[in-house]
């Protein structure tokens, strides 16, 4: 299995409280993974730290091919290396039409100043209506973001990560919110983006997870308490004791 991403005795602690404990984690370059797990598992914490919002206590994250280390670099650049994240409320530009999103979203090596004077051109366009095809909005990118569902901001959200052509995605419960065919699309951009890149899902919808049809880590008090198939964590007495059984 290559390597995308390799998290190893990692903790972390806030004012005494251990938020992840002596952590453990690895993910392919082209995986879907689900993360599950009570309240106060260290799900949220987890990805902070993959993302340089929270420094470690102690403990390595590795990088990509070459196994560079994440520790000490800031938060843009760790995003640069390729890893995108979305929260759970969706964060995008209300005034502006889907095309307009997406085309700020696009990865392209661009400062401040082309930013301001930067006019897409034919190819820029093409992408962009590719990504919008691959999140179900080709027939919205004219309409402003803010007119849109939940839903479809959402998977506009995902849509602006997936045109940073990130290779891991950290993906913050998608299916709050959503109707069951609104989940059902989450489902398929998900599983679709995890056949290129890596996609990890944290969620508490166990029937949504259900559907990523994926390795799954549970993850309790900052720790992995068991990995494998849904039914294999489920059916897992310790799974059931800390979780299921509340």
């Amino acid at each position: 299995m290559n390597t995308l991403l390799e998290v190893s005795g990692v903790s972390v602690s806030f004012d005494g409280f251990l938020a992840i404990n002596n952590l453990s984690f690895r993910i392919a370059g082209a995986e879907m993974r689900a993360i599950i797990g009570p309240n106060g598992a260290g799900k949220t914490t987890f990805m902070d730290i993959v993302t340089g919002k929270t420094k470690p206590d102690e403990g390595r994250i590795l990088w990509g091919d070459k196994g560079i280390s994440l520790l000490g670099m800031s938060e843009a650049r760790i995003a640069r290396e390729g890893i995108g994240r979305k929260f759970q409320k969706p964060t995008v530009f209300e005034d502006q039409t889907v095309q307009e999103n997406l085309l700020m979203a696009l990865k392209s090596a661009r400062g401040p100043f082309a930013v301001l004077f930067y006019k897409p051109n034919s190819a820029d366009l093409a992408k962009v209506e590719e990504f919008a095809r691959e999140i179900g909005l080709v027939d919205e990118l004219m309409r402003k973001s803010g007119e849109l569902s939940h839903g479809q901001k959402q998977w506009l959200e995902i849509g602006m990560l997936l045109a940073q052509e990130p290779r891991l995605l950290l993906v913050d419960e998608p299916a709050a919110g959503m109707t069951p065919a609104e989940r059902e699309h989450t489902t398929r951009i998900l599983v679709e983006a995890a056949k290129t890149r890596a996609v990890v899902v944290v969620e508490h919808d166990m029937e949504f997870v259900r559907r990523l049809n994926c390795k799954v880590t549970v993850l309790h008090e900052g720790s992995v308490l068991a990995e494998g198939n849904l039914d294999h964590v489920t059916a897992n007495q310790d799974v059931v004791d800390v979780y299921l059984g509340r």
